[in-house]
This record gives structure tokens, C-alpha cells and sequence, in this order.
């Protein structure tokens, strides 16, 4: 009874990969140079504010974190990251 089930789910699974329409599934797609760029700053703003905080806070590094993070999503947002489609 278990074998059936799992051949079952196997079969299943093919078919969703094989069904027309759905390109993303059989390619990838690495991304646009410039999100990477707003990600990348974005990340960087939140390891500097969270690096700020440790062991005691230090407000004015917070908020150049702050400032370095809302600086990669005015990137993103600008790029219009956000409202392309990716597949």
C-alpha cells in the first residue's frame, strides 16, 4: 500500500513540471544586475545597523544603517525590482 502511494505522488509531481505554460520551471533566472545592487546595499544597511547594537547601542551607526537600507530600496524601487516579472 505505501508503494502505491509514493508512485502516486512521484507521478504527480512529473506532471506538474510538464504542464505548458510554465516556463520558470524548466529554466532559471538569475536576476537583473540592478536588484542584485539594491539587495546587496539593503543587506549591508541592516548588518551595519544590526552590528550598531551590539553590546550597547550606538544611535548614530543605527541610523546610518537605517539610512544605507532605505538607500538600496529607493534603488529597488527606482529599478522597479518589484514590479517585473521574473519568470
Amino acid at each position: 500500500m505505501p508503494e502505491q502511494a509514493s508512485g502516486a505522488m512521484e507521478d504527480a509531481k512529473s506532471g506538474v513540471s510538464l504542464l505548458p505554460g510554465t516556463p520558470h520551471a524548466q529554466e532559471h533566472n538569475p536576476g537583473r544586475p540592478v536588484s542584485w545592487v539594491g539587495t546587496s546595499v539593503v543587506i549591508i544597511g541592516f548588518i551595519v545597523g544590526g552590528i550598531a547594537m551590539v553590546p550597547a547601542p550606538h544611535w548614530v551607526v543605527f541610523w546610518v544603517g537605517a539610512g544605507i537600507a532605505i538607500i538600496g530600496c529607493l534603488i529597488l524601487a527606482f529599478s522597479k525590482a518589484m514590479n517585473t516579472d521574473w519568470y
